[in-house]
C-alpha cells in the first residue's frame, strides 16, 4: 500500500512500482501512474490505488456430476488488471488519505466475482460428466473450460480483469466414495504385488532347485570320478600284480633253469668223475690180474699199514713167518709175454 507522511499543512504520498495511483483534486486529474509520489491536501484530494501486479486467487467449491455424485474442486486463478483507470472506475479502490489503506475491500470484491464465475463454468461442465470419467480425464477439460469462460466473460472485461491462468489442483469425491473407488485399484495393485511376490518365490524355488540339481550333479560326477579312480587303481594293482607274477615266474624259471643247468653240469661232472674213477679202478684191478695172492696180501697189508696209526710193537709167530716165507720162495716169477711180430700183408 501507499506510504503517506505528514508535513505542515500538507501530506506526501509515495506508492510502490506494482501499484497504480490515480489522484484527483477537486474532481480534476492531478497525478496518475505506477510508483507515483506527490504532495497533496486531504481535504480536496481523492486517491485510488490499483494493484497492477499478478495476483493468485485460491478457491474451493463443490459440484455434482451427472450421476449425482458430489465432488470438491480446488482451483487457483491468476489474474491482473489490464487498465487500472477502468478498474478504478468500476470498483472502489479509494484509499484513506491519512493512513494509506483501502477504505473498502476491492480485492475481496474482485475475488468473489472471479470465484463465482469460475465456479459457474466448472459446475456447468462437471454436471454433464460421469464421476469416473471426471476423475480419470476430467481435470484438463475442466481447466480449459473454466479458463475459456473467464477469458470471454463480459463482466470481467468491463472491470479490466485479465485472467492469465487457471489451475485445477484437485477434483475429489466424498471420502467414502473415494475409498470405494480406490478399492478395485488397490485390489488390482495388491494382486499384482501378490503375483510379483509369488513369481519371486517361484523364481527363488527354481533357483534353489537348480542349485540343488547342480550340487547333486556335482556329487554324481565326483562319485563317478571316484569310481573310475577306484577301477583304475584296481586295474593298475591287477596289472602290477600280473607283471610282478610274470616277473617272479620268469625269475623262478631262470633260477630253475640255472639250477637245472648247474645240476646237469654237476651230474655230468660227477658221472665223468665216476667213469674216470671206475676206469681207473678197473685199470688198477686189471693190473692185479694174475698176481700171486700172497703178493696181493702183502700189498694190501702195505696199503693198510699206510692208513693205520703208528704201531709200537708187532709180534710175529714163527708159524706165520714160516708160512709166508715158504709161499714167497715157492712162487715162480712169471715170464714176460713175448712181443708179437708185425704181420706183412
Amino acid at each position: 500500500m501507499a506510504d503517506i507522511r505528514r508535513f505542515p499543512f500538507t501530506l506526501h504520498l509515495r506508492s510502490n512500482p506494482t501499484n497504480y495511483v490515480i489522484h484527483t483534486r477537486k474532481g480534476a486529474l492531478a497525478h496518475r501512474g505506477a510508483g507515483a509520489a506527490f504532495f497533496f491536501r486531504p481535504l480536496n484530494a481523492a486517491i485510488s490505488e490499483v494493484p497492477i501486479a499478478e495476483s493468485e486467487l485460491s478457491m474451493l467449491f463443490r459440484a455434482r456430476t451427472v450421476d449425482f455424485q458430489e465432488v470438491s474442486v480446488q482451483a487457483t486463478v491468476t489474474y491482473r488488471f489490464g487498465d487500472p483507470a477502468v478498474a478504478a472506475e468500476r470498483i472502489d479502490f479509494s484509499i484513506d488519505p491519512y493512513r494509506g489503506q483501502w477504505i473498502g475491500k476491492p480485492l475481496e470484491q474482485v475475488g468473489t466475482r472471479i470465484t463465482e464465475l469460475a465456479q459457474q463454468y466448472a459446475v456447468e461442465h462437471i454436471s454433464t460428466v460421469p464421476l469416473v470419467e471426471l476423475l480419470s480425464t476430467g481435470v484438463p477439460i475442466v481447466r480449459s473450460t473454466t479458463a475459456a469462460g473467464l477469458a470471454a466473460d463480459a463482466r470481467l472485461a468491463e472491470t479490466s480483469v485479465i485472467v492469465i491462468a487457471v489451475r485445477i489442483v484437485s477434483i475429489r469425491p466424498q471420502p467414502d466414495l473415494e475409498k470405494a473407488l480406490e478399492t478395485p485399484v488397490r485390489e488390482q495393485v495388491q494382486q499384482q504385488a501378490d503375483a510379483a511376490s509369488y513369481e519371486r518365490r517361484a523364481l527363488a524355488v527354481e533357483r534353489e532347485r537348480t542349485i540343488a540339481e547342480n550340487e547333486l550333479q556335482s556329487k554324481i560326477e565326483l562319485a563317478t570320478r571316484e569310481q573310475n579312480l577306484v577301477q583304475q587303481e584296481g586295474a593298475n594293482a591287477q596289472r602290477r600284480a600280473t607283471e610282478e607274477a610274470a616277473t617272479a615266474r620268469i625269475t623262478a624259471t631262470s633260477v630253475a633253469e640255472r639250477d637245472r643247468i648247474r645240476t646237469e653240469s654237476e651230474a655230468a661232472r660227477t658221472r665223468e668223475l665216476g667213469t674216470a674213477r671206475a676206469e681207473a679202478e678197473t685199470a688198477r684191478l686189471g693190473s692185479y690180474a694174475g698176481v700171486d695172492p700172497a703178493l696181493l696180501t702183502a700189498l694190501a697189508m702195505n696199503a693198510l699199514a699206510e692208513h693205520l696209526p703208528a704201531i709200537g710193537t708187532l709180534n710175529l709167530t714163527p708159524d706165520v713167518l714160516t708160512q709166508a716165507l715158504t709161499k714167497l720162495g715157492a712162487a715162480p716169477v712169471p715170464a714176460p709175454a713175448p712181443a708179437s711180430a708185425p704181420s706183412r700183408d
